[in-house]
């Protein structure tokens, strides 16, 4: 088996009793492992491709995978890095590794496996243009290319067209891309570098475009081909469209819990290149084992085992299923032969009742440390295996112990871990990012969705007179006493690290800022770190190097920065490295009940700014958004800030509260917001300035939002270009004069977008501050709307604040300062 084919198929998901990643192990049922006994004599594979997670078709893809029983696959460009966060505070790159993670929860569900390419998600793009441009056209065409040369699909899928329908600039880059790739893939010309790591040319049967009626577009038409994929499934129970609701609901990052659909379903396609099909997805296509020279046998063996399976006890199918493995082993090399193969050891693990593991007390472990790992096997059956031996390490020991019905052999043993041991970082930030797309230097890590195991044992089991090789990530296990069993990924930490307690530092009026350093030892020795800071010569600071004594657990470090230059409202990174360069950076865990735990390591760096800045006022209560950092900006302002929640929106407690800001999309979260509309009326009637950051839409549930003293709507308009001139329609507005002046120099340096989801239709009341537009489109007012009510002011505020505060942009500090300090009216 070629190097690339073993890596391909050990990257998807196939029938198989091992561990999912991070997850508890997989049960299969009698149902299942005849499901699977049918979808070994199916030789049709499908991929499906587009631009973000969720962008899939949840209820056909179990439709292709559990009904067709095709090999079905997700291609998504992205990893939705630049959405919102509707269950806690990550952003960007950590936004990014929940929803790979949340796509990989889906596919556990409806069967499918996950790809994705380099793209980062920068945000919404108005164009396919811009996409293309900031993901760098060929990089992004050369991984799809390599995936599906890896894949090699019969057909491929898009979801989106290549233009303006598509609603989203990525949707339509995803489309050319994948447009462009049926081609290219198949050139011998086209991305030739990548023959040398085992990939051929392939030229898929057909290309079709998955049509939609939806985001009132309605791209479905009666000469399309059509399939019903809302059938019902006995051996699952469960029809595709209940499938899919639960797949959906696993994106719940971005609130996309679903119903589960019962009934028909109609899907659409129309062929954009290749021979179009006439009544089946599969026409002209040999999807059975006569694809393959000699495969027909294979068929009729398969055949054959099928009609002898008996549901109470599958362990009898364990010696056909022997002689199936060896005839397909007998096969030419080819991908089908190598995943059939995968599949029908899946089979026999299935059917023999085997269980086979290898875990640790420990979930984390520390270069240079020690591993203790109890490895565990039992079959549940009366097959006849023997364990050979198990490997892992510097462990190879000869066991030849036979495996008696339920009686279980297990025995533990402590491993050193070497000091060399690569720390346990997401692959594809291992070398960052430029604007648009990952910086992945390794060929063969392009595609996959997630790393491979830190680390992994091979156990040898003959089965039936043949040997098979079983691979097991090494997991942490734990017996919860609420939860129960749970196992989760194991994570490698370095010997030290080390990082800032904030993201953002503000010196405010040039003032010296404390920023304190945080060290931490994993592994307590005599070694001595020398740790440098990097910043500019327009800052001194007490501690430019510090000498770090690793016998020590924890300590913190009160350094601070004294402004040396004049220049005011500036904003520059700095960061903390090893003398030698090898350690720069800290651990960090991101734990959500669905989806695995996250260890990564970002890098020791945080913002430094120079903020020239007055405040009035000096109590704030917040109501926490989606995602939401902005509470953390207001305190380096220097203000009080108190948390609210549904029982604290009351009159008597508002009225200590200068302003009252309320997050990102909060009021699309919490309907108690709209229910005391009246409670933050009679707040701002007397005097408060009620700051309201975007919605989504003026829906919270199924009700209708209630914000603010006068109607208004907003709408999905936004302006993408965070370098848009903006128009100050009302110069002389307190919001930009008191107690900051304003200018254009305080909207430079703003990332990813100006404004979203602006005020559209608004009450007379409302004064429309502001305009601003993406080139070639029209003016836009409805970025910062603010109506004065008795002697205080509402405001909303489409301006992205939420993303400038954060990324340290001085003038989103100045002008948050200057809405809450909105004077009283008279």
């Amino acid at each position: 088996m070629t190097k690339i084919l073993k890596s391909f198929l050990l990257t998807a998901f196939c029938f198989h009793i091992s561990t999912v990643y991070g997850q508890t192990p997989a049960t299969y049922s009698s149902a299942d492992i005849y499901q699977q006994l049918k979808k070994l004599n199916v030789l049709g594979s499908v991929l499906y491709i587009a631009a973000h997670p969720d962008d899939e078709n949840n209820g056909l893809l179990p439709y292709f995978a559990k009904e067709k029983l095709y090999r079905t696959g997700y291609l998504s460009l992205t990893r939705g890095d630049g959405g919102q966060n509707l269950i806690g505070s990550e952003q960007g790159i950590e936004l990014g590794m929940i929803r790979t993670q949340e796509l990989l929860a889906a596919r556990r569900i409806d069967g499918a496996e996950q790809f994705f390419s380099r793209a980062y998600e920068f945000g919404f793009s108005k164009s396919s243009e811009e996409a293309l441009k900031f993901w760098g056209r060929d990089k992004i065409l050369s991984d799809v290319v390599w995936v599906i040369r890896q894949y090699q699909p019969d057909v491929i899928i898009k979801r989106f067209p290549p233009d303006k329908r598509a609603g989203h600039g990525h949707h339509a880059a995803s489309a050319i891309l994948a447009d462009e790739a049926f081609a290219a893939a198949a050139d011998p010309n086209r991305f030739p570098e990548q023959f040398k790591y085992g990939v051929k040319p392939w030229q898929a049967k057909r290309i079709m475009w998955n049509t939609f009626n939806f985001g009132g577009n309605n791209t479905t038409s009666d000469d399309q081909l059509k399939i019903e994929v809302g059938g019902y499934n006995p051996l699952i129970g469960k029809s595709y469209g209940e499938l899919g609701g639960e797949a959906r609901s696993m994106h719940k990052s971005q609130g996309e819990g679903r119903p589960r659909r019962r009934g028909s379903i109609t899907e659409f396609f129309s062929t954009t290149a290749g021979d179009a099909p006439k009544t089946d997805l599969m026409d002209g296509i040999v999807a059975d084992w006569k694809r393959i020279p000699g495969g027909e046998n294979v068929g009729n063996l398969i055949n054959q085992a099928i009609v002898n399976y008996r549901m109470e006890y599958p362990s009898s199918s364990v010696p056909a299923l022997v002689k199936i493995h060896s005839a397909i082993k007998a096969l030419p090399e080819s991908n089908w032969r190598n995943k059939k193969l995968e599949e029908t050891q899946g089979l026999i693990e299935a059917c023999a009742g085997l269980f086979a593991e290898a875990t640790t007390n420990e979930q984390n472990v520390v270069q240079g440390d020690r591993l203790p790992v109890t490895f565990f096997v039992n079959s549940r059956s009366n097959i006849n295996a023997m364990v050979k031996n198990v490997k892992f390490e510097t462990l190879d020991t000869t066991i030849s112990s036979t495996l008696v019905s339920n009686q279980t052999l297990s025995f533990n043993k402590v491993f050193g871990v070497s000091p060399d041991k690569k720390i346990t970082q997401p692959y594809w930030l291992e070398h960052g990012q430029t604007e648009g797309a990952f910086d992945v230097r390794d060929q063969m890590l392009i595609g996959k969705a997630e790393n491979d195991p830190a680390f992994q044992a091979t156990f040898t089991i003959n089965i039936e007179g043949t040997d098979f090789t079983f691979r097991r990530p090494i997991q942490y296990k734990v017996v919860d006493p609420a939860k129960g069993e749970l196992y989760q990924p194991v994570a490698v930490l370095p010997k030290v690290e080390f990082n800032y307690v904030k993201d953002n530092y503000v010196s405010l009026n040039g003032n010296p800022v404390a920023a304190p350093i945080h060290f931490k030892t994993n592994l307590r020795d005599s070694t001595r770190y020398i740790i440098n800071q990097k910043n500019s010569a327009a800052w001194t600071n007490n501690f430019p190097s510090v000498n770090y004594n690793a016998a020590n657990n924890e300590s913190t470090i009160s350094s601070t920065f004294s402004a040396k230059s004049k220049e005011t409202n500036t904003t520059e990174e700095i960061s903390l490295t090893t003398n030698d360069g090898k350690y720069s950076g800290y651990t960090k865990t991101i734990a959500y009940e669905h989806i695995p735990t996250i260890t990564y390591f970002p890098k020791a760096k945080a913002n430094l700014l120079k903020v020239d800045v007055k405040t009035v006022g000096k109590k704030v209560g917040y109501i926490v958004g989606a995602g939401d950092k902005v509470p953390d900006a207001l305190s380096a302002l220097g203000f009080d800030v108190t948390y609210l929640d549904e029982a604290e929106v009351n009159d008597q407690n508002l009225k200590q509260f200068d302003a009252i800001v309320v997050g990102v999309r909060a009021y699309n979260i919490y309907e108690f917001l709209s229910n005391k509309n009246d409670v933050f009326n009679r707040y701002v009637e007397n005097g408060g300035n009620m700051i309201v950051q975007y919605m989504k839409s003026m829906q919270v549930g199924l009700k209708k939002i209630q914000s603010g003293p006068y109607p208004f709507t907003v709408s999905g308009t936004r302006v993408t270009e965070e370098n848009a001139k903006v128009n100050f329609l009302l110069p002389q507005h307190p919001a930009f004069n008191y107690p900051n002046k304003i200018t254009e120099k305080d909207f430079e340096g703003w990332i990813q977008e100006r404004s979203t989801y602006q005020v559209d239709q608004s009450d007379e009341h409302y004064e429309k501050l502001i305009s601003m537009n993406d080139v070639g489109e029209k003016e836009s007012n409805g970025s910062l709307a603010i109506a004065k009510y008795g002697k205080g002011n509402y405001v909303y505020v489409g301006l992205v604040l939420f993303r400038q505060l954060p990324a340290g942009v001085p003038g989103a500090y100045r002008l948050m300062a200057n809405l809450i300090a909105l004077p009283k009216n008279k």
